[in-house]
């Protein structure tokens, strides 16, 4: 695939200058980014600076220390808001108008998501041990603008997997799954990516993940089923995308192929614990009174986080 036939070509910059400047994008993109604000950042920091009743659970798990630290990662970790923008801009460029109702629903659904993931945040806290490094800028804005609190289910994770799968969907609707083929495959490798790299920079442990899958599962069943959820599971620790698949800029890092850096047997172990998890909130949901019920129950038998109620 030729870079210019990429999604990662794409300007994030096109995409907000369509969005803010097309009358049928303009309002939905203005409230999204207003979820977004609110949902992520001011609650979270409004929970760290003026703790209240709601509990703060540490959700390390042992195996975490079986996953090195690698900073080189943050190139790929630090994308994942790219990621889902770039979607846009290489749906509009291509098909213009045809697609404005598509992308207006994907823009809308992604404000969605953020809302769905708050159902726990705002219920109860979780953070993870992260070393504090700021040798590398990046690194420096993550700590700056993260409190840390929203791990459990990880937002990242399920940005990811929800862009890669209404990408598909939109290739679909629009009759052109097939043409896109490449690009579809050049997606879901990306949202792995960006999936192994918090791991790398150490945003989240491996309890964050099965959640983030489950609530992915419940959020959207008809996209992220069951078995895509267990092939998702399957295909972590892959290889990092060559140099021949994506472009450098964004996926590739020369330091950076986990499959050299943790030993196979403990691949096995961390994606085994993984859907372990993910099927025990799946059997749990079966009773429960809602999706973020078996979440909660489980973030309840964590530890509290140190000095904090």
């Amino acid at each position: 695939m030729n870079y210019k036939d990429s999604v990662y070509s794409e300007s994030t910059l096109y995409a907000f200058r369509k969005t803010l400047f097309t009358p049928i994008l303009r309002p939905v993109s203005v409230m999204v980014i207003q979820t977004i604000c609110y949902n992520f950042f001011i609650r979270q920091f409004i929970f760290a600076f003026l703790p209240g009743k709601i509990p703060v659970k540490k959700v390390d798990h042992p195996l975490d220390e079986k996953i090195p630290f690698v900073p080189s990662w943050v190139t790929i970790y630090i994308d994942f808001t790219q990621f889902w923008i770039r979607v846009i801009s290489f749906y509009i460029r291509r098909y213009g108008r045809k697609v404005l109702i598509p992308i207006r629903d994907f823009i809308a659904s992604m404000g969605r998501l953020y809302v769905y993931a708050a159902e726990v945040y705002f219920k109860i806290l979780s953070t993870t041990k992260r070393p504090f490094y700021i040798a590398r800028p990046r690194f420096l804005m993550i700590h700056l603008v993260d409190p840390h609190l929203f791990c459990i289910p990880s937002l990242h994770v399920m940005v990811v997997i929800h862009t890669y799968t209404m990408f598909s969907f939109i290739a679909r609707k629009l009759g052109i799954e097939e043409k896109l083929k490449n690009q579809v495959q050049e997606m879901k490798k990306g949202a792995l990516a960006i999936s192994q790299a918090i791991f790398f920079v150490k945003q989240h442990s491996i309890n964050c993940i099965p959640a983030a899958l489950y609530a992915m599962t419940n959020f959207s069943s008809g996209l992220f089923p069951k078995e895509e959820a267990e092939n998702f599971i399957k295909e972590l620790f892959s290889p990092a995308p060559s140099r021949g698949d994506v472009p450098t800029k964004c996926l590739v890092h020369p330091c950076a192929s986990p499959s050299t850096r943790i030993a196979i047997n403990d691949q096995e172990l961390i994606k085994r614990h993984i859907l372990s998890l993910y099927n025990q909130f799946m059997e749990e949901r079966k009773t429960s009174k809602s999706w973020e019920e078996p979440i909660i129950n489980f973030l309840k038998k964590m530890p509290n986080a140190s000095g904090k109620k």
